[in-house]
Order: C-alpha cells, then sequence, then structure tokens
C-alpha cells in the first residue's frame, strides 16, 4: 500500500514562518513516517520540508500525538 493511502493531518500550523504547513502521519512499508509539507496556496505548489521516523520518547503509541513534556 503506498503511503499517500494511508496518510492522516497530525498537526496543523497555518501560521508558519514562511507558508502554512502540516504534519502527516503515514505509513510506507510497514512503517510509520511522519512528512511535513508547506503548502502555498496562491501558486498552487506543496513543498516536503522534511521526513522522519517518529521518535518514540516523543509521541504516544501509534505516533499520532505528541507526549505532554
Amino acid at each position: 500500500m503506498d503511503s499517500v493511502e494511508t496518510y492522516q493531518i497530525i498537526e496543523s500550523y497555518p501560521d508558519d514562518k514562511y507558508l502554512p504547513s502540516y504534519l502527516i502521519h503515514a505509513t510506507w512499508d510497514q512503517t510509520i513516517i511522519h512528512i511535513l509539507f508547506a503548502v502555498d496556496v496562491a501558486n498552487t505548489n506543496v513543498r516536503i520540508v522534511t521526513a522522519y521516523h517518529p521518535y518514540p520518547k516523543e509521541w504516544e503509541p501509534g505516533f499520532m500525538r505528541r507526549k505532554e513534556p
């Protein structure tokens, strides 16, 4: 299954520094990944900022919600 078929927006940052951005939770090859992307609505562009494997100590089980500090 492709990650695009499994993604969920788990955080949104509408007032991010340069462009509104979104953190996506997705599964690829049975591995959970997070992808942060920015949306340039005026120019209909989507820009991937970063993609990473979430760090278990920072996330609740399932990696959909950050742990409280």
